[in-house]
């Protein structure tokens, strides 16, 4: 637990620094001000700035408050991420180093320098992932790819149910790139081979105690349980595929890597943009899509480390795109909302009054505050 817990903030503090790093880039190219870069988040243990008359380092302790025209670099207490402090992000400074002053097309680029880096990142991890071993359904593989494993029949997703009326698979503990070997029952044992292997194994032994091998990432697992009846379901309660692992040499790995970024940005907007049509028209959550908080996040995490760091990377690469979907989103208090107000200035010909503005950030800050309490309440209730 306390390995997950670790392995969790190291990976969301990754990605969020890495997008408060688009900010501070983008910014500083552009001759703004940034008064600190920090990483985690308040209160300050220390930091250190380059001091603008002997050129020398300084350092800074506490939470001292720091204005100064070098960017402060500092370490924070709270591990979650980064953050920085531009000049006159607020609009209130017009000095020519502030963020203020600058054209409508430099504050806009500051602004979605953050997303635009976690698609980078997503983009990265993707290629890293198509280079060193990527899962793909066997049989469909292009000419430059490297088979590097023999096929295997794995887990897709496992059926979802409330607690009192669990999948088979999932009463199990079967999840997500589990493999499967073999399954017995009744002192008979029959390999897994293909997907049609399972189909006509749990059929054969629908309604009945089985014990099924297999492995998670490399780590080998006995589960035992009762297969539903022909009436009930799928026996197993999930879905299945027929996987090979693959390389590409490092210049096809590259347009791999996009080509995969492209496609699960398709695939995370078509998922937002049905679950927020499905709550406008009063559906509710639709079937299939699930929103997880810190918590839940946290335990995916620890089980995509288990099955390797491959696994691993596409965990962080899907999570970076979703933070830079999310940020883009117009919402106030969001980057996406920031930019909203950003053109209706260019619109209007003026700045929308500044208070009015921090209070819609504010007001708009508590509320996703709320949201992502609920969430995680949601997810700590799955566990009792």
């Amino acid at each position: 637990m306390i390995f997950t817990v670790m392995l969790f903030i190291i990976v969301l503090g990754l990605l969020v620094f890495i997008h408060e790093a688009g900010h501070f880039v983008t910014a500083r190219r552009n001759d703004i001000t940034c008064h600190e870069f920090g990483f985690g988040f308040p209160p300050r243990m220390g930091g250190v700035y380059k001091d603008l008359k002997t050129g020398k380092w300084k350092l800074v302790l506490g939470n001292k408050e720091y204005m100064g025209n070098k960017t402060l670099y500092s370490m924070n207490w709270i591990p979650l991420g980064g953050f920085v402090r531009i000049k006159g992000e607020d609009g209130v400074s017009k000095d020519l180093d502030s963020f203020g002053s600058k054209s409508f097309w430099v504050r806009f680029k500051v602004l979605v320098g953050g997303v635009f880096m976690n698609f980078v990142l997503a983009w990265f991890l993707f290629s890293v992932i198509a280079m060193f071993g990527t899962t793909e359904l066997a049989g469909e593989q292009s000419k430059n790819a490297k088979i590097i494993s023999q096929s295997r029949v794995q887990i897709n997703t496992v059926d979802e149910s409330d607690k009192d009326n669990k999948s088979p698979a999932a009463s199990m503990g079967l999840s997500m790139g589990d493999s499967i070997e073999k399954i017995c029952s009744g002192g008979s044992c029959y390999a897994i081979a293909t997907v049609n292997d399972l189909i006509s194994v749990t059929e054969k032994y629908a309604g009945k105690m089985v014990s099924i091998y297999g492995f998670t990432g490399e780590n080998k697992f006995i589960k035992k349980g009762t297969l539903r009846t022909e009436k009930e379901g799928r026996p197993l309660g999930a879905s299945i595929a027929q996987t090979v692992t693959v390389t590409y040499p490092p210049h096809i790995a590259i347009w791999k890597g996009l080509e995969r970024t492209g496609v699960s940005t398709y695939m995370t907007l078509n998922a937002f943009g049905t679950m927020i049509s499905s709550l406008v028209t009063g559906n509710g959550m639709p079937e299939g899509l699930n929103v997880s908080g810190p918590v839940g996040i946290a335990e995916m995490t620890g089980k995509a480390f288990d099955l390797g760091l491959m696994t691993l990377f596409s965990l962080m690469a899907i999570l970076s795109l979703n933070l830079g979907i999310i940020n883009i989103l117009p919402i106030p208090a969001l980057d996406g909302g920031r930019i909203l107000f950003l053109i209706i200035e260019k619109i209007k010909g003026g700045p929308v009054d500044p208070k009015l503005e921090g209070y819609i950030h504010g007001i708009s800050f508590f509320i996703l505050i709320a949201l992502m309490i609920l969430v995680t309440a949601k997810d700590i209730l799955r566990f009792f």
